[in-house]
């Protein structure tokens, strides 16, 4: 009995012991290198995001933040990891729309780690798809194209890359204005707007970054933004929104993200630091430049709009009977 109690006891001090040192680490955070973990390959949007938001971070806590894509299965892959690595602030990962939102609204395959398994910490950016024609489309507006589309039902083709923020807000198009148009599928979404460029294809949804090069220089016609306000870029180009669709809303986002059960101190230094590098000007037009609209949210604000838009999505995609692929 005594051997027992002495056992407990110093259990109980060792971990009394302990609390100071847990709290300093907290307080000290971040004291070596952070890896943020952008589940794409380099070279993409969501590449280029990690980057910004890794140097900016840098800047703020004085630490190198460093940049692991691990690509693979619309992001399930290197999403997973980060929800399965230790929950100490040393591994973040790029949440956006595609692996914390739309692709838990499929029923099979599921990924292997749920929304629950993350702690948003804020959200970087949104900008909204573009859906842009080839300029020999009959369509010159987009109320031209919704009645083209309705005068020529299942004759209209759109590329697709199945599971894509586009796909989505095609679909998502289609159910609320009572579209019949054909998807044609394509693995990745520059092979869709070269097709879309050679007149192959009738035209796509797709992100705003992505078009403004070829609409700049005449090669693309836009017809319609997602967001429920135009984009600063886009300033003549109307949102489906004020076209008829009111409410209508599908825009591309992206932020930081944490895995489950990071210290509440962490999370909130790492919170600052975004909000306040993010609402630096310098910072801003890193992003607005491409026609991004710059967020820079609470975590708490992050954390109900990725709940919003997980429902969202998953209503979207059991109307339309989606899959993944």
């Amino acid at each position: 009995m005594q051997k027992r109690q002495l056992v407990m006891a110093v259990t109980a001090l060792a971990i009394t012991a302990l609390v100071p040192f847990a709290a300093h680490a907290q307080a000290d955070y971040p004291n070596k290198p952070v890896k943020i973990i952008v589940p794409f390959p380099a070279g993409g949007t969501s590449d280029l995001m990690g980057r910004i938001i890794a140097e900016e971070l840098g800047k703020q806590l004085k630490q190198p933040f460093i940049v692991d894509n691990k690509g693979g299965a619309g992001g399930a892959i290197g999403a997973d990891q980060a929800a399965k690595s230790p929950a100490d602030g040393y591994t973040l990962v790029l949440s956006g729309i595609g692996s914390n939102a739309v692709i838990h609204g499929f029923q099979s395959p599921k990924p292997n780690y749920k929304e629950s398994d993350f702690a948003h910490i804020s959200q970087l950016a949104a900008g909204p798809n573009v859906l842009v024609v080839n300029p020999e489309f009959p369509a010159k507006t987009f109320k031209e194209f919704v009645a083209y589309v309705k005068a020529n039902p299942g004759k209209v083709n759109y590329g697709q890359v199945p599971a894509s923020s586009g796909h989505l807000t095609t679909e998502y198009l289609k159910q609320v204005a009572n579209l019949d148009i054909v998807g044609i599928p394509y693995k990745g979404g520059g092979p869709a707007m070269t097709d879309v460029l050679a007149n192959q294809i009738s035209g796509m949804f797709t992100n705003q970054d992505a078009a403004l090069p070829h609409v700049k220089a005449g090669k693309l016609r836009a017809l319609v933004v997602t967001s429920t306000a135009r984009n600063p870029l886009y300033p003549d180009v109307p949102t489906v929104s004020e076209s008829g669709y009111p409410g209508f809303s599908a825009v591309s986002w992206t932020g930081l993200s944490a895995p489950k059960g990071t210290p509440k101190a962490i999370l909130d230094k790492l919170e600052a630091a975004m909000v306040k590098a993010f609402n630096e000007p310098a910072a801003r037009a890193k992003l607005e430049s491409t026609g991004f609209v710059v967020v820079a949210s609470k975590s708490a604000d992050y954390t109900k709009f990725v709940a919003e838009e997980g429902a969202r999505w998953a209503e979207v995609i059991k109307k339309g009977g989606l899959k993944p692929e």
